[in-house]
């Protein structure tokens, strides 16, 4: 037999095949202004939410994303539904993981391959789809409560429990609680989250969850957070972002000194300043 042969012979439907979303975390670096007026706008990291207008989860909010269509890589689709949801395109957006439990979704079994994208919030226009009844951008609070550990048949289980808050400027608060598992043996380590409790659609807190802790991570070793900055800022713009990401504060000598390599005066002063005090302008000097 021909491979061609064996092509035509194939019987597609030999094995059942499940449906395939996309998922995507959009995240955004939104500010607040305090009451004094003499401090700069605070920061915090926000994601995009949509309110389910169909069944399953009706009038819960999920994150942006939808079925992949026939002919469509999930990174076109991905593309496509952050378009049509956000309006913006040609952004940073990254493969997350592939959650494919079969009992994630009561509809039957659907993988979810989530993505994450990063948007400079002055570029945003979000709007409903069509299979929304609102959209709405929410800050996100990751708190850790504790950690457990424990060991058994020579595998070390590293157990740590977080809240994920999610807060609208309206006064919509959903909360979630979920647990991410590291287990290590001698030969390796792997990790998975496991959700206890949530208030969202789906598995989507536990989606949200994986991106903050990838996105916490790649601050460490690549210049991610640019993507959520104007095309100018100042230092204290990109040290902020970062520890929003990171929910701590760094040391701003250190930081500078590990951020200047990527950096070039922009020849502007920021008119948006603490205490009425100028503050040069920075953009990135790489692409």
């Amino acid at each position: 037999m021909t491979e061609n042969e064996f092509l035509k012979s194939y019987d597609m439907s030999k094995y059942e095949r499940p449906s395939v979303a996309v998922d995507m975390v959009v995240f955004t670096i939104k500010d607040f202004q305090e009451d004094n007026y003499r401090k700069l706008p605070q920061k915090k990291l926000s994601v995009l939410m949509i309110k389910r207008g169909n069944y399953p989860f009706k009038d819960r909010w999920a994150l942006a994303g939808g079925f992949v269509m026939k002919g469509e890589s999930t990174e076109k689709s991905a593309k496509r539904e952050l378009f049509e949801e956000t309006g913006v395109e040609n952004i940073y957006l990254e493969q997350l993981y592939t959650f494919s439990e079969p009992q994630r979704d009561p509809r039957g079994w659907i993988m979810s391959c989530s993505y994450m994208a990063l948007v400079d919030s002055q570029k945003l226009n979000a709007h409903a789809g069509d299979d929304a009844k609102e959209v709405n951008w929410f800050n996100v609070d990751y708190d850790l409560e504790h950690e457990v550990e424990s060991v058994s048949n020579g595998v070390k289980t590293v157990e740590r429990y977080y809240t994920l808050t999610l807060q609208s400027n309206d006064g919509i608060i959903l909360k979630s609680k979920v647990c991410y598992k590291t287990h290590i043996t001698i030969s390796g380590s792997w990790s998975e989250f496991v959700e206890l409790d949530s208030d969202l659609a789906f598995d989507h807190a536990k989606i949200i969850s994986y991106a903050i802790e990838r996105l916490r991570n790649k601050l460490e070793y690549t210049t991610i957070a640019f993507n959520l900055l104007p095309s100018t800022f100042t230092f204290t713009d990109l040290q902020m972002v970062h520890e929003t990401i990171l929910g701590k504060k760094l040391l701003s000598a250190n930081f500078r000194r590990k951020m200047k390599k990527y950096v070039t005066s922009a020849d502007e002063v920021s008119s948006q300043t603490a205490g009425h005090r100028p503050a040069k302008l920075m953009k990135r000097n790489f692409i």
